[in-house]
Formats: structure tokens, sequence, C-alpha cells
């Protein structure tokens, strides 16, 4: 379960389950409130609690009504009918160094192959998202990040055919951090076989020639400008 927990002047003033498919900000501005994330920890094994500090709407300000589901080409409506929801939370981060922003390439066993995303992956159980950015940068890249901070959340809804061929109402949770490397070294993808198959550090002038994951333009921004 995913708790998102409302804190206004520092007291918690909403709290919720994040249903599947729905987004925190816009659940939130349902509530009336708006804000950014503070911290995303596991409350137990099973369990995401994700903080936000949030101030109130504007009454004149009203929670805009999401699109349809979007789907995947080819998809029949029993496809849709019989999709199996599945909620996957990732982590991933925001890496800069004195040789630019680090990027992974999404390999042939992933539905974006060649795509440039951001270095990241799925939690495993149990596991809290700071450590999963530290152990996911490193299978992916072999980079060693540290001050691992969370910068956003951004979710996904959309049905779709999962490389194993499985219809899925897939809800995609991802937690955006920014991350230091400070003894950047040259890529190497050490989770070989996996969904990278390659690693590189880009410059920011390089970032707009490149083919980038839906996400990556929306994190980055977020990130704002390298100090």
């Amino acid at each position: 379960m995913i708790a998102v927990v409302a804190l206004h002047a520092g007291e918690e003033v909403a709290r919720f389950e994040l249903g599947h498919g729905t987004d925190p900000a816009t659940e939130l501005a349902a509530l009336g409130w708006a804000g950014s994330p503070l911290s995303a920890v596991r409350s137990t094994s099973d369990d995401l609690e994700i903080r936000y500090a949030v101030q109130r709407l504007r009454d004149d300000v009203t929670a805009a009504t999401g699109p349809s589901v979007p789907r995947d080409d080819g998809l029949t409506e029993v496809d849709v009918a019989n999709a199996v929801p599945y909620q996957r939370i990732a982590a991933y981060a925001v890496v800069r160094s004195s040789r630019g922003v680090l990027l992974t390439e999404l390999s042939e066993r992933t539905n974006a192959a060649g795509l440039w995303n951001l270095p990241g992956g799925g939690l495993d159980p149990g596991e809290q998202p700071v450590d999963a950015v530290v152990r996911e940068v490193h299978e992916e890249t072999g980079q060693r990040v540290t001050d691992v901070r969370l910068l956003t959340v951004l979710t996904r809804h959309w049905v779709g055919r999962a490389p194993s061929g499985r219809v899925e109402d897939f809800h995609a949770v991802r937690l955006f951090h920014t991350a230091a490397c400070h003894e950047p070294t040259d890529p190497v993808v050490l989770d070989v076989g996996g969904s990278t198959s390659a690693a590189r550090w880009v410059t920011e002038t390089e970032l707009a020639s490149l083919p980038l994951a839906s996400s990556v333009p929306d994190a980055l921004a977020v990130a704002g400008e390298p100090a």
C-alpha cells in the first residue's frame, strides 16, 4: 500500500491511500491542497509512505478531471477488460557530475528499447527508495552516488502489453531523486541482460539530441539547471 500524508505547518492535515491509477498531486488538489514531496519511506516491508508539505489551494482553484486511461495500440476490448491491475513503485535519480548527466539506454527487454532514461528501477521487497537508487545506479552504470534526496513523484497510468505478453492495467509510481557522484568514471552496465543496454555521461547540450523516455524531461525540469 502507498499512503500519502499531507503536512501543513508541520501538522498532518490529510492522509489517504493512493489508489490504483491515481496521482498524489491530483488527489491532494481534490482535497484542496497543493505542495511538494518531502520524503518517501517504507513504513513496513510492504508499505510506502509519501509525505507532502502542502498549502491550501485558493477557493477558485479546482482539481482538473483527468483524461481517460490510454492504451497501447492493437489491444482488443476483451484484452482491456481482462487486463491485470499492476502497481509498480520505482526509484530513479538525476545524477550530475563534472562529466554531465548520467543516462541509461533501455534494452530490448523493455517496451521502449533505444530510449534513454535516468538510472533506476523497481524497489526490492522491503527496500527503502534511497537504497534502491544507490543499488540501481551502481548496477546499471557502475557509479557510486551519495546525498540522495527526493525530488518529485510522477505517476502514469495506462493499459498495455508487458514484455511477457500479459496485458496489464499498469500504474507506474516513480520516485525521482537527485544524487551526487563525486568520482565519476566511464559507465559500465554491471547488470548484464537486464533492462539496461548501455550507460553514458551526457552533457547538457547533448540532451536535446537524444531520444529520451517520456518522464526524463519532466524530472530534469524539476531538478533545474546544474549549480
